[in-house]
């Protein structure tokens, strides 16, 4: 039975197995400097308003930069985009902790290297996504797809723990200096990686005849915008990170008013959440093969399911239930329509396309005040309802009006160099 398992099939790939682990600990720096840099500003001014604004200052850039950098991503060595991210980053926290350590840090310090760190963050993902799909083969895209979903989990599971320990035995700026050799430790994983010829090849050549940023970028949305297909996985993408996703914003309100589980349950309700969507990347890449249409648009509906469960649960053991359910839904979906973009999407646009699909992390932040409003006039668990029955009928609507997500199967438009080893 686990001999037919195809969980790890793509770490059988040295070159992938390079980026994957990169990744685990470019992801681990992503999310101690959150909790670092929270704590630092909260230490510094007691102020929630400046700890909601440098994690908005942090998060604008992925707004702001995710279009161009498919752009860059289509044009140039996503090799080589990987291992500049994880200097630059390197660089800006070695920085941060050395003002920090000699006590000379200000707040505008703060918020710069804020910014600076969520530029390289909007340039991480086209080119990692469309990185994988060169070095992987299509038979393992998908599996490829569910183990950067696992990386991902797991740096979100680690990552803010290890920064809590290092703060409280060697203040922030131990978290700082350990992100520093977490990046450089990723740079030289990187820098390992050997990227097919053709691939390189292709790459040179689109630099030269690449027109200008906004040619290329309109040409992108007006493909995504056009192909039915892309634009069903938008918008089934749109829908849980916007209208459904943020309803974890609201756990405070179910743990202390409805539940009354405290702060502890609070923590066991998103430990739920990423449990679930640890295993759920687990089942997608057990799976083997490629991606299943009625099985995204089944993933996607059952994550609105979850929610609708959880506004209504009046039991502890029922919501983590409920979380954890959403969590392997969200990523049953994910993992699979990142595989379909990846396989559908011409080659010499793959980056792009890519980058338009994660607008959808950028517009996180509006669905978080979003969630805040409806809970605001509707109270806590119907506001969650709400966001899991829009879901459902986003995901019914999808299904029914583009019918090519349903009949996805095993056909690729676009061809990409794929080298084993």
């Amino acid at each position: 039975m686990l001999a037919r398992l195809h969980t790890f099939d793509a770490l059988s790939n040295k070159n992938f197995r390079q980026l994957w682990l990169g990744q685990i600990g470019t992801g681990m720096g992503v999310w101690m400097d959150q909790v670092a840099r929270g704590w630092l500003v909260y230490e510094m001014t007691h102020s929630p308003l400046q700890l909601g604004l440098v994690t908005a200052f942090r998060g604008l850039p992925m707004l702001l930069l995710t279009l161009p950098a498919g752009v860059i991503a289509d044009r140039y060595p996503r090799r080589m985009q990987l291992m500049v991210v994880a200097i630059f980053n390197a660089v800006v926290s070695f920085i941060l902790a050395t003002l920090v350590a000699t006590g000379r840090v200000e707040l505008w310090h703060v918020y710069v290297t804020a910014f600076l760190a969520g530029c390289t963050h909007a340039f991480q993902g086209p080119a990692r996504l469309t990185l994988t799909n060169d070095l992987v083969s299509q038979d393992k895209l998908m599996n490829s797809m569910a183990l950067n979903s696992a990386a991902m989990n797991v740096s979100r599971g680690i990552g803010p723990a290890a920064s809590g320990l290092l703060i409280t035995f060697f203040g922030v700026a131990g978290s700082y200096y350990a992100e520093v050799a977490l990046y450089a430790t990723a740079a030289l994983l990187t820098a390992r990686i050997r990227v097919p010829a053709a691939s390189e090849d292709a790459l040179r050549r689109r630099a030269k005849a690449g027109g200008s940023f906004l040619t290329s970028t309109s040409e992108a949305l007006h493909y995504v915008v056009t192909n039915r297909l892309m634009l069903g996985l938008m918008v089934l993408a749109l829908a849980p990170m916007v209208v459904a996703m943020p309803f974890t914003s609201l756990f405070p309100i179910f743990a202390v008013d409805i539940l009354e589980v405290g702060a502890t349950g609070q923590g066991l309700l998103l430990s739920s959440l990423g449990v679930g969507a640890f295993s759920g990347a687990l089942g997608v890449a057990s799976m083997g093969g490629n991606p299943k249409g009625r099985l995204m648009l089944l993933a996607a509906a059952a994550f609105g399911v979850a929610l609708v469960f959880f506004g209504r649960s009046p039991w502890m053991w029922f919501s983590m239930l409920s979380s954890f359910t959403a969590g392997v839904a969200n990523t049953f979906f994910t993992a699979q329509s990142h595989t379909v973009v990846l396989m559908t999407a011409p080659d010499h646009m793959r980056g792009r396309v890519i980058s338009v699909y994660m607008i959808d992390r950028a517009l996180t932040p509006v669905g978080t005040a979003l969630a805040g409003v409806l809970a605001n006039y509707l109270g806590g668990p119907n506001a969650v309802v709400v966001m899991g029955l829009t879901c459902i009928s986003l995901a019914a609507a999808v299904a029914l009006l583009v019918p090519e997500i349903a009949a996805v199967g095993a056909a690729r438009t676009g061809t990409s160099p794929a080298a084993e080893t």
